[in-house]
């Protein structure tokens, strides 16, 4: 065998260990497929990865800045070959990890705007606007979202036997094919009961059968590129902002349950983190709202 050939075993055996063994969502294994092969193509032929030094780690971030790469993705190839370098030193085939020698590039901290409270009760009450081509459906989705405080991917994997009505909530698979049971709220569950007749209207005039949650006007299962779209034609319809996009309303759930007293770690249970210091970003957003408020009011805040 080659050593390119070797090198791109390494790989293989590598990804294969994050479905097996650590259940890594398919978009996380395709990530890190791509940061891997771009290595593989920037180190060139004869690839022998015992030999690969920080040096090499740097020169291959710096190319991808000249190439135009954002720096929230060069962080990301950068851990990709960390996590790549620690599997193979736990497998016994390699003595070291240069890419833990190398800093990761120093990202800018730009927090996501949240809709106010007001603002997404004006989307969620009353009819939804013309845009919404399955008006029962869309509303689900935004009660899900917002109500639940989903990820996009959570959200088109539910099916219908994940609700759960006589104790009112949702079993969720969310990163990682970790399952949590999110509380299903009182608007969400008259939502999903409103939309289910005209679901299985769809499906039996398509003569078609589905046990996921969300259907499109075919009778197939909705992705998250189309609830995306979804989401924003209403949202801007509305009159919010052009760049609200389903994690945007995940945000809004967790900072607006802070706002109204919700401890840290129930809001990390809610939104299924793994880490509490990725909850903790709401406070800062919660924070930014406060200080935006204190100087559109205060008489002494100009």
């Amino acid at each position: 065998m080659s050593r390119q050939n070797a090198a791109e075993s390494r790989i293989k055996a590598f990804l294969n260990y994050l479905i097996v063994q650590r259940n890594a969502s398919k978009h996380t294994v395709t990530a890190y497929e791509k940061d891997l092969q771009k290595f593989c193509e920037y180190a060139g032929k004869g690839l022998d990865w015992r030999r690969i030094d920080h040096q090499k780690v740097r020169g291959f971030l710096s190319e991808l800045m000249g190439n135009g790469l954002s720096k929230p993705s060069v962080a990301r190839a950068l851990a990709s070959l960390r996590s790549f370098y620690k599997w193979m030193g736990r497998e016994g085939l390699v003595e070291q990890n240069p890419a833990a020698l190398v800093s990761t590039p120093k990202l800018p901290k730009i927090l996501p705007r949240v809709p106010t409270m007001e603002e997404v009760n004006g989307l969620l009450d009353g009819d939804l606007p013309e845009q919404a081509a399955f008006p029962a459906r869309d509303r689900v989705i935004f009660e899900l979202l917002y109500g639940c405080g989903l990820r996009n991917s959570e959200l088109v994997g539910i099916q219908l036997d994940d609700i759960g009505w006589s104790n009112e909530v949702i079993r969720v698979r969310g990163k990682g094919k970790k399952e949590r049971l999110s509380p299903l709220g009182d608007a969400a569950a008259v939502a999903i009961r409103q939309y289910l007749p005209e679901r299985q209207r769809i499906l039996d005039a398509k003569r078609r059968s589905s046990t996921a949650l969300l259907i499109n006007l075919r009778g197939g299962s909705l992705t998250t590129r189309s609830v995306g779209r979804i989401v924003k034609a209403i949202a801007v319809a509305r009159g919010l902002s052009p760049d609200v996009h389903p994690h945007t309303l995940r945000h809004a759930f967790g900072a607006h349950m802070l706002e109204e007293g919700a401890d840290l770690r129930a809001i990390q249970e809610l939104l299924g983190h793994e880490r509490l210091s990725t909850t903790q970003r709401y406070t800062q957003l919660t924070s930014s709202h406060i200080t935006r408020v204190y100087d559109a009011t205060h008489p002494r805040a100009k």
